[in-house]
């Protein structure tokens, strides 16, 4: 499959990733020592909905559209999230600015923290680099976000978040980032990770968990479905495998995904749960 961040900017796979993300970014800037983020596969960083090819695709319009109206009743998890959203089209007529995650990471960092953002392509790399030119402590890094892993980790900082969300153009995404990942958790085994993959075959999506190390802190994985996945055709359903995830978050979670498979639903196949697959030492 290909999912170029562009053309599913507010989709529902993002409002899942982006909320985790936020929450992430919470819990470490509640502490004063100074964090690390690697963002692996950033793209453009920050969307404009109102693109025709945004359009055409109605993803947005059936995701961070249809939640936007009810985000006063929404957890108080998921506020944050929504509040960012609104705050950024306050001024225009109709929805129409979508952050991804680089954004959203450059406006969390601290004067200690930092963010490196990477991705291969030169055309969204272009774009990368000027939606992070107004944060000094973001860079923007040309290159293969896998082999960022192991050459950026552990940082100096000993604290840090590493979020690996490739755009699945390649048959062996899975295994490229499950390897990654081992060798990230081997160089840094105390940081969080969070990776993002789609869900077109859950026995595929099994065997990917099944891959992944168990560090200490535990690793729980989030399966969303705004329908029931299908070989063929649109994504209706994902994943996010949380590695070393804080302390409560998966119970946070747990009790938000509920009210995201409510207004999210496409189908008598939404679902959405949390599960450990192995818990914290």
């Amino acid at each position: 499959m290909n999912y170029r961040h562009a053309y599913h900017a507010g989709n529902f796979a993002d409002i899942l990733k982006h909320w985790i993300l936020l929450r992430l970014l919470d819990r470490l800037t509640a502490k004063a020592k100074p964090f690390f983020v690697l963002d692996s596969h950033a793209g453009g960083g920050f969307y404009d909905l109102a693109r025709e090819a945004t359009i055409r695709t109605g993803e947005a319009a059936r995701g961070i559209a249809r939640l936007l109206p009810h985000a006063a009743g929404a957890p108080e998890s998921l506020r944050p999230y929504l509040e960012v959203i609104a705050t950024l089209n306050a001024d225009e007529p109709a929805l129409r600015w979508y952050p991804g995650s680089p954004y959203l990471t450059a406006t969390h960092l601290r004067e200690c923290d930092r963010l490196i953002a990477c991705d291969l392509q030169s055309g969204e790399g272009a774009v990368l680099r000027e939606t992070l030119k107004p944060f000094p402590r973001a860079k923007a890094h040309m290159g293969d976000g896998y082999a960022a892993v192991p050459s950026m980790l552990p940082p100096p900082e000993r604290r840090g978040l590493t979020l690996i969300d490739p755009p699945f153009e390649r048959r062996d995404d899975y295994d490229r980032m499950a390897r990654a990942t081992k060798i990230g958790v081997t160089q840094f085994a105390t940081g969080l990770f969070a990776l993002w993959y789609p869900i077109k075959d859950r026995a595929r999506a099994v065997r990917f968990l099944d891959a992944l190390p168990r560090p200490a802190g535990g690793l729980a994985a989030i399966d969303f479905a705004i329908d029931h996945p299908t070989a063929e055709g649109g994504l209706k359903a994902c994943g996010l495998a949380l590695l070393n995830p804080p302390f409560g978050l998966v119970d946070e979670i747990a009790e938000s995904l509920p009210w995201l498979v409510e207004h999210l639903r496409e189908g008598e196949g939404a679902t959405a749960h949390i599960d450990w697959i192995s818990r914290p030492e």
